[in-house]
């Protein structure tokens, strides 16, 4: 398919394939080769080349696809900061990385929204909470009005010789408006108000080429109001006035290159823009409109290769591949994007593939004739990217061969995103305060409003999108009280952070840590004495008795030296917790530290960097650790009241393995006390896209196990929190692994009547935007009418104070629920185990089971790439 680049199969001896002319696989068909790539080495900058390839350079080599972990910039870590940052701030002011509307499960491409699945339970009265007080708020959507109850007819449309280029679909039925009437095409589908004959032939004729083009339409089905493909034909007519205000479209969102914003010192450019969804919503259909950004690089994927190329001349292939896998890049030449899997460095813009015809044609030869771009630079490897599972089911070619010089990287690496100026002088435009956010919402719908070809699209379906912002009633439920040792309580503020009241209350219930090791280095041996001592005597006020640490210090910090340290230490001895100081953030060290502690040899860790020894709040980081360091051994820090007797609550999430593509882990975590600070955890492997029921239905078992332990008697009540699912995974969910859960119940307890449980789906990647005025909502805002879906059981929760930006409210939805709570009393419980997460003094985003349950998994997918050992089990040594 041309307008998505140059797509070829690999056959058995390396066969390249036209995607445009759509042919089947062929294992005999030879590539030629261009002699240039044995030749002069890449052209230095500025000036011609001057210097010969390496040594070695492949002649057969194939270009084998490398796992990504081989090839990723190398990432960092911390155990304190970012991740507190990353739970608490929650700013939203649209994502600088690419595609960052997409949550886990979402769809790349077009948008096609899945069908709904109904999961409102049908004996269910009332979805709207009653507690807190009511406070007036503004939405992010626009109201659709005059939606008129007409019947749509749906075609689908081949062309003959096949044409995949969306903008030459369309002006090949352009000429056929006075027989079409008003119509709607997407590329494949027409959808119509006139009834055509159940088989319609026409012809045009292509610009360009002049081929005479046939086009066949052929009546699909009818569809009425309800129906899915009628809110989606709204999408798509939408979508269509977005091509009228002169928007880029850029994968599947729409961006306007004419106001981006230049950030020279970095060589970025950040492209504002818009994302759209129209659906029904409790009692009207609704556009929610959402401001999105961008980041484009202004350099080529050429360029990386010459700059890896004068910076590592011996292994220039493999820093290359280091650079771009696993990268989003976009073709300038069809605004498409696509995710890096491989380079071939067999392959050039010399070599030819066979076309459908039996013509050899090179891929230089093809650029000039299809786009009337000549590529310059005839040495250059080719970048592989392989097609989605779906894309190939629809008949797509498995690979898509890429040019460097034609492609452009979008988003951020991690060194960027490490660089704390770069993503300053992003956040500059990229936190929109809400404010300026209902500036800009305005701005785009009077955008939509004077552009004549809009407004006749619109009026041609009788339709029209209102002037104003939606408005709606929520409620700010009432603060909770932390409660502290000897059931000291004290309010939270209404900034939901009681970090100061450490100052002089005493945390809940604490171990005592009289036998630990700390590890340093033996130039920051004084530094870290230092630390402890601040830690001792911070702990020491909070009732935690920590006494002097066994030190050892090691003379280098490469990640083998805390390895063997470590393995020492336990095999010597037995210590509560071991306290390891790293000189910077370096992941290679972090995972050795961990996989060590967590699997070879179980112990809880502490991991800290140097720089936090010699921070001017060394107070306030000591504060933070010493918390830490009390959960690990089993001490509970604060809780809140929860009068719930012989309650459960269960937190799940599912990372992806940085060691293999194709594996995820996936992490819960089950409370097992009346504080809800004590937990049960395990971690499972699985294959991805593998239905996780099984390993999450099995490991609720031994949580179970261990919480009869504990009480000397089962939960009543399970409330399980599952996050890590996309929208299109909801069914699979709802309908299997439900199930499976229920089916385990049914083995451990005698009755079944005797637990009750409540599954609820948790979503944190979503466009709904709430405004207090031009303020965010306070901590604690309730919103579950008009913007929520009438045929689920959901609600929508802000429980996060944030200073800058946009805050973004987190979804609920109950899928099953038998737990006799009304929906207030499930709201309430939501935002109290906000309060729960023991990093954080304040409120964050998601119920705490679910943040222990991300850490977990991240923890794991990132560092450890194995399950834990079980001696750990009932800790929270992840934190």
């Amino acid at each position: 398919m041309g307008d998505r680049g140059r797509a070829m199969s690999r056959g058995h001896r390396g066969t390249r394939r036209n995607r445009d002319d759509q042919e089947q696989p062929s294992t005999s068909q030879e590539r030629s080769r261009s002699s240039s790539q044995h030749g002069e080495p890449y052209p230095r900058r500025p000036g011609p080349p001057t210097q010969k390839l390496p040594e070695g350079y492949p002649s057969s080599a194939r270009g084998e696809t490398i796992r990504a972990v081989e090839h990723r910039p190398q990432p960092t870590y911390s155990e304190t900061a970012s991740d507190t940052a990353s739970v608490a701030g929650s700013v939203d002011g649209g994502s600088a990385a690419p595609s960052s509307s997409l949550g886990r499960g979402a769809m790349r491409g077009r948008r096609v929204l899945p069908a709904n699945i109904i999961t409102r339970p049908t004996t269910l009265e009332t979805k709207q909470g009653i507690t807190g007080r009511p406070i007036e708020l503004i939405a992010n959507y626009f109201k659709l009005l005059s939606t008129t109850d007409w019947c749509l007819h749906k075609y689908r449309v081949d062309f003959s010789p096949e044409e995949d280029r969306k903008v030459v679909c369309k002006g090949l039925l352009r000429p056929h408006r006075e027989t079409l009437g008003a119509y709607i095409f997407d590329g494949s589908t027409l959808y119509t108000s006139t009834r055509l004959p159940e088989t319609l032939e026409l012809t045009s004729e292509r610009l360009g080429d002049k081929q005479c083009m046939l086009i066949k339409i052929k009546h699909t089905g009818e569809m009425t109001r309800g129906d899915h493909d009628y809110i989606q034909f709204f999408n798509i007519i939408m979508r269509k006035c977005l091509d009228y205000l002169e928007l880029q479209l850029v994968g599947r969102n729409y961006f306007d290159a004419k106001n981006k914003v230049e950030v020279r010192d970095f060589k970025l450019e950040l492209w504002p823009g818009y994302i759209t969804s129209i659906r029904q919503h409790e009692e009207d259909i609704l556009m929610c409109a959402e401001i999105t950004h961008k980041v484009m690089r202004n350099e080529t994927l050429l360029d990386v290769l010459i700059q890896c190329h004068e910076e590592n001349r011996q292994d220039y292939k493999n820093f290359f591949k280091k650079q771009v896998i696993g990268v989003v890049v976009l073709t300038d030449y069809n605004n498409n994007t696509y995710r890096i899997d491989d380079v071939d460095f067999e392959v050039t813009p010399s070599s030819t593939f066979r076309k459908k015809t039996g013509e050899e044609i090179s891929y230089v030869q093809y650029y000039r004739s299809r786009y009337n771009l000549n590529i310059r630079e005839m040495r250059q490897p080719l970048l592989v990217s392989k097609s989605k599972p779906r894309d190939r089911r629809a008949g797509k070619e498995e690979l898509v061969y890429l040019v460097p010089e034609l492609c452009r990287s979008t988003g951020l690496t991690d060194l960027m995103r490490n660089n704390f100026r770069l993503m300053s002088a992003l956040a500059q435009y990229t936190r929109v305060s809400p404010g300026d956010r209902i500036k800009k919402l305005m701005s785009f719908n009077m955008r939509l409003h004077n552009v004549p070809n809009v407004v006749s699209e619109l009026s041609s379906w009788n339709l029209q999108l209102d002037r104003r912002l939606v408005t709606l009633t929520g409620r700010v439920l009432p603060a909770d009280n932390i409660v502290y040792y000897q059931n000291d309580q004290v309010p939270v503020n209404n900034k939901a952070n009681w970090t100061n009241d450490f100052r002089n209350k005493k945390l809940l219930k604490c171990g005592v840590l009289d036998n630990w090791v700390v590890i340093v280095p033996d130039r920051l041996k004084r530094d870290c004495q230092n630390f402890v001592g601040q830690m001792i005597r911070v702990a020491s006020t909070m009732g935690f008795r920590i006494e002097q640490p066994y030190v050892r210090e090691i003379r280098n910090d490469q990640a083998a030296s805390y390895a063997d340290i470590l393995e020492n230490i336990k095999s010597t001895s037995n210590p509560m917790l071991i306290f390891c100081v790293a000189t910077n953030n370096r992941m290679d060290r972090y995972a050795a530290i961990k996989k060590k502690c967590c699997v070879d040899r179980p112990v809880p860790t502490q991991v800290v960097l140097a720089k936090s020894l010699q921070n001017k709040n060394a107070m306030s980081i000591a504060t933070k650790i010493v918390i830490q360091m009390n959960c690990k051994i089993g001490g509970i820090p604060w809780s809140i009241p929860i009068p719930l007797k012989g309650l459960m609550v269960v937190g799940f999430d599912v990372c992806h393995d940085t060691n293999s593509k194709d594996k995820d882990f996936g992490a819960m975590v089950a409370s097992l006390d009346p504080h809800f600070g004590r937990y049960f955890s395990a971690v499972s492997s699985h294959t991805s896209g593998e239905e996780l029921s099984n390993d999450l239905s099995v490991n609720l078992c031994k949580a179970l196990a261990q919480f009869k332990h504990y009480n000397n008697a089962l939960p009543k009540r399970i409330v399980i929190y599952r996050d890590g699912v996309g929208e299109g995974q909801v069914p699979m969910v709802f309908s299997h692994e439900v199930q499976q859960i229920k089916n385990k119940l049914e083995t451990v307890y005698d009755n079944a009547d005797d637990v009750k449980l409540a599954y609820v789906i948790v979503t944190k990647k979503i466009n709904s935007r709430l405004f207090a005025g031009n303020q965010n909502p306070p901590p604690g805002t309730v919103i579950d009418d008009v913007i929520t879906d009438p045929t689920r059981y959901d609600f929508m929760i802000i429980s996060q104070h944030v200073t800058q930006g946009t805050v973004t409210p987190t979804a609920y939805n109950i899928i099953y629920d038998t737990c006799g709570m009304d929906a207030d009393k499930l709201q309430r419980l939501t935002y109290k185990l906000c309060h729960m997460y023991f990093n954080w003094s304040g409120t964050v985003r998601v119920p705490a089971p679910c943040q222990y349950a991300h850490k977990l998994a991240f923890l794991v997918a990132q560092a450890v790439h194995q399950s834990p050992d079980v001696m750990l089990e009932t800790l929270l040594y992840f934190l």
